[in-house]
């Protein structure tokens, strides 16, 4: 690889790791004033309705995976697959919009809410959400790092700043929405900013693709968003089985625990974000695979060995002494996190080769966790199980991206 070429991706890792530590902790931030400000009552609700527009989110993560492959594996005619993506996307933002405020009174009845209005704005709040997928896959696949990383940036910051001041004039669910919906705001912006024109590309420049090939980008966003929403199910259903098997004190302390879990989970996504266009790209899959599989590995190494000698700081980010109960095991929650960590860079390896066999593992996995999850009888035992299937899923899903990166390009 070419000096000024390594220099740059190394530049581009570094602002991306940076952007996305910021909107992870500015995200984590708002979660923070929205329990301090509201009290528990009225947090259980914004909670519960984040967790809906992280549902909300799977076309969003779809769209941003199909574009960024399609523009690296395709980079000569990268400016009609952007204008492309881009419609689409502005399409898709509709129907989720719409389905979400459809789907607004089973969302009142089943979250209990006091009001629809909280509903209603998360409904609203999908359509910005995503279009900027759609513009963070084309600044991804273009390798725009500088611009990705403002809009990640932006994902986090206005949510934050506007939180703070909305749930202060008025501690309400309904002001923490409206908060989120305005904040969604800013990326959508970002983005539409950094792409408003066209970079130059030497291929045609075609005004739009072909039906055939439209169709053919609305198949694979779909089957992207399926294994999407299986791995958002695989890192979520143990703590909706904790709560379901377990004690409510101990099920709040393996809560505890996967706030570790969910730290090592985000802590290195930056790679996954540069890497993916050189897993889409035939030439460059293995090197990137094989290259993010280790940085994974040592991550994880000193996440988890952090985690152990280190249990009581770890402590203090889970909660404090409240869940002491949980310290001596903060170490294998580090470790679920890691392992799932790699499990979310397989997936997308495999999304970067078009190779749906993942999906299929995937869910049989969650249906693994499920099962396994209804005969554990404590803390260690739920969370062992877990980190069982997801070792397995790690072996599997790796000696298969392994495998396919070391023969030749498929045919479809």
């Amino acid at each position: 690889m070419p000096t000024a070429t390594r220099g740059a991706g190394l530049r581009g890792s570094a602002g991306i790791a940076v952007a996305m530590l910021v909107m992870n902790v500015t995200t984590y931030g708002f979660q923070m004033v929205a329990a301090r400000l509201l009290g528990p009552a009225e947090y259980g609700a914004v909670a519960s309705l984040m967790a809906f527009l992280l549902v909300l989110s799977v076309p969003q993560l779809g769209l941003q995976a199909t574009a960024a492959r399609r523009i690296a594996a395709d980079a000569h005619d990268s400016r009609s697959v952007e204008r492309s993506i881009l419609r689409l996307s502005y399409r898709v933002a509709v129907v989720v919009s719409l389905a979400a405020l459809a789907a607004t009174p089973a969302v009142v009845h089943l979250l209990r809410l006091d009001s629809a209005w909280p509903a209603l704005l998360i409904g609203l709040s999908a359509g910005p959400l995503t279009v900027m997928g759609g513009q963070a896959g084309v600044l991804q696949g273009e390798r725009r790092w500088r611009a990705l990383g403002l809009l990640y940036m932006a994902m986090g910051v206005p949510r934050l700043l506007l939180g703070c001041v909305f749930i202060a004039v008025s501690p309400t669910t309904t002001a923490a929405m409206l908060a989120v919906l305005l904040g969604l705001t800013a990326p959508a912006a970002v983005g539409w900013w950094a792409l408003r024109r066209p970079r130059a590309d030497p291929g045609p420049t075609a005004p739009s693709l072909p039906a055939e090939p439209a169709r053919r980008v609305i198949a694979e966003l779909a089957s992207s968003s399926v294994v999407l929403l299986a791995f958002l199910v695989l890192t979520n259903v143990d703590v909706l089985i904790a709560r379901r098997t377990l004690d409510e004190h101990t099920a709040g302390l393996y809560a505890g625990g996967l706030i570790v879990t969910k730290a090592v989970l985000f802590l290195p996504q930056f790679v996954i974000v540069v890497l993916f266009p050189s897993m889409s790209a035939h030439a460059s899959r293995r090197s990137a695979l094989l290259g993010g599989l280790a940085v994974l590995a040592g991550t994880g190494a000193v996440c988890t060995l952090g985690a152990y000698l280190l249990s009581p700081l770890a402590l203090v980010f889970v909660g404090g002494s409240e869940y002491a109960e949980v310290e001596s095991r903060l170490w294998l929650f580090a470790l679920l996190g890691i392992m799932l960590a790699t499990l979310q860079l397989l997936v997308y390896s495999a999304l970067g080769r078009e190779s749906h066999r993942s999906t299929y593992l995937i869910w049989a996995g969650v249906a693994a966790i499920v099962t396994a999850g209804l005969f554990a009888t404590g803390i260690t035992g739920l969370a062992a199980s877990v980190a069982a299937v997801d070792a397995a899923l790690v072996v599997v899903l790796a000696g298969l991206a392994l495998r396919a990166v070391r023969g030749p390009e498929p045919r479809h």
